[in-house]
């Protein structure tokens, strides 16, 4: 399978903010072949990165392959029939500029970077594929946040993409999740060596605050069932490390939890990938989206759009809930374009769209081969009987209100 990776510089790029940079740097993974009408967009969750199949540049961590069981040749999204970008999003820090990257003078930004928005990432990435010579795109394809930036293909660039594929997302977060990312804001904020974001160079690093950030993240990951199943109430092994946070003196007395444990596991892993500055950047940029914004409601933003969608959601998940997605579902339809809704069933919460690939597959193939007509493509305003797959109709009576 044919691969190539690199970064394009995109010349002066003007944020949504009113501000701009010299030099936009874009870093990008492609897997497959272009024919010329076989592009597919694969866009990134909040901490995600290009290398969505691994087959690329050796990006660190869960970053590397986060959706190696969906890409590749012979799976969902089949590399042998479909050409394959994936785009780092500005603000991150997997080669594309953020906060961590240097200005024209050599300097780091820091939080001198401007502000960015989902809008700016679908902006660059529109950009990006103008420079490798890609027109009209065959699908647009997105979870969680990235399910958020395929929506906001169909809304500013509605002629561009035969299919958008948005998977456990919504138009906008609710208050909760508004909340929760507020707090781990300031878990890193507030980490002395934070130091108003200028901490590049320096010996010590805002990790324990990034690390907070990183554990409220996970918690809003996993589904009450799935903590419960996983962890229950028992304690760590013997030989599990307590150190990762000062403990108060008490804490002996007490078990360390497997919760803790596995909690404390991951965000170790996290603070040696990410970068402090650019999780507070792409956290605001989520938090701010709104489908609807600058138009009356979110089907007045979609009314432009001419292919299909499809919505993939999942039961379990309290981040980005089913009724989210049906309501996006509900403006796609009072425009009349054709759309399914997808609910699956899974107790793993927000990650289901990583960790159940047996079950994101198949309606994702089939939709990107017939659309809303997919063999396996299920929509919860249909009625009909399970026919014994794994992807049964959700009645559109539970969504009632």
């Amino acid at each position: 399978m044919k691969t190539d990776s690199g970064t394009v510089d995109l010349g002066r790029f003007d944020f949504a903010s009113g501000d701009e940079i010299e030099n936009l740097e874009v870093a990008y993974e492609t897997y497959g072949e272009f024919d010329g009408d076989n592009a597919v967009l694969v866009c990134h969750a909040l901490t995600g990165s290009q290398n969505v199949a691994g087959y690329g540049s050796e990006t660190a961590g869960q970053a590397r392959a986060w959706w190696n069981d969906i890409v590749g040749p012979g799976k969902a999204i089949d590399t042998n029939e479909y050409y394959v970008v994936s785009a780092n999003i500005p603000g991150s820090c997997y080669g594309t500029s953020g906060p961590a990257s240097t200005d024209p003078e050599g300097e780091v930004y820091g939080t001198d970077f401007p502000p960015v928005t989902i809008g700016d990432w679908t902006r660059s990435q529109r950009l990006l594929l103008d420079e490798l010579g890609v027109g009209r795109l065959h699908a647009v394809v997105g979870g969680s946040v990235g399910g958020m930036n395929a929506l906001d293909w169909a809304k500013r660039y509605p002629d561009d993409a035969r299919y958008v594929v948005s998977v456990a997302a919504a138009a906008r977060l609710d208050a909760q999740c508004l909340a929760l990312d507020a707090i781990a804001r300031r878990a890193i904020t507030t980490d002395p060596h934070w130091n108003g974001g200028d901490y590049y160079g320096n010996d010590e690093q805002p990790t324990d605050g990034l690390a907070l950030a990183r554990q409220i993240g996970h918690v809003m990951y996993l589904s009450k069932s799935s903590m419960e199943q996983k962890f229950g109430r028992r304690a760590a092994g013997r030989d599990a490390r307590r150190d990762s946070f000062p403990a108060d003196p008490a804490a002996a007395f007490f078990p360390y939890r497997d919760v803790e444990s596995y909690l404390d596991y991951q965000a170790e892993k996290f603070v040696d990938r990410f970068d402090a500055n650019s999780y507070l950047y792409l956290t605001r940029a989520m938090d701010d989206y709104d489908l609807s914004e600058g138009y009356e409601n979110d089907s007045r933003a979609l009314a432009a759009f001419e292919g299909e969608a499809l919505l993939l959601s999942f039961t379990g998940d309290w981040h980005f809930t089913t009724e989210q997605s049906e309501t996006v579902a509900e403006a796609f339809r009072e425009t009349g374009v054709p759309v399914s809704h997808h609910v699956i069933d899974s107790d793993h919460g927000h990650d289901a769209f990583l960790v159940e690939p047996e079950k994101v597959g198949p309606p994702l193939r089939d939709f990107l081969a017939a659309g809303v007509n997919g063999r396996s493509v299920h929509d919860t305003v249909e009625a009909e009987p399970n026919t014994g797959g794994d992807f049964a109709p959700v009645h559109a009576s539970l969504f009632s209100r």
